[in-house]
């Protein structure tokens, strides 16, 4: 069985929205920095599932939204999840407390001194780069990064 899920990165100016997973027993995700997003509910697009997810846990609603890529999650501990990614500069409403962890503006700058996942340090990059839409699957055992692979292309890995 697999999961989807959307994740977006809002950008005002030079920062990014983060949540600092730390409220949650029990996360895949404790104390790491993410996007804001979530899994899909029942008959949801991808597009569906940000704006419901961004709203939910932000108080925000987008006004524009850029679907930059497909990120393909397989995991020896997990089932495998295909995650839709965008990214949004504009936005209505007030930032308010998320139940998942705590919102913080970042200058993007500084997002690599962050506790990121290893994958995300490339697709950060990929969007960063402006590139074009892309697929990226990325292979974990544990926490721990093993293969990337861009575009039917494999990445060359940064030693641990």
């Amino acid at each position: 069985m697999s999961i989807q899920s959307s994740l977006c990165y809002i950008e005002q100016e030079s920062k990014v929205l983060m949540l600092h997973r730390v409220k949650k027993q029990n996360d895949l995700n404790h104390d790491k920095w993410i996007g804001v997003g979530g899994k899909f509910e029942e008959k949801e697009s991808p597009h569906d599932c940000v704006l419901r997810e961004v709203g939910e846990e932000t108080g925000l609603t987008l006004t524009d939204l850029r679907y930059r890529g497909l990120v393909t999650f397989v995991s020896d501990e997990a089932p495998t999840e295909y995650m839709h990614l965008f990214t949004s500069s504009r936005f209505t409403g007030s930032l308010r407390e998320c139940d998942e962890g705590e919102l913080v503006w970042v200058e993007k700058s500084r997002l690599t001194e962050l506790t990121l996942w290893e994958g995300d340090r490339i697709f950060l990059r990929l969007l960063e780069e402006e590139r074009p839409f892309f697929s990226l699957k990325l292979v974990y055992a544990g926490d721990h990064l093993t293969h990337a692979v861009l575009d039917g292309s494999p990445l060359p890995l940064e030693p641990r």
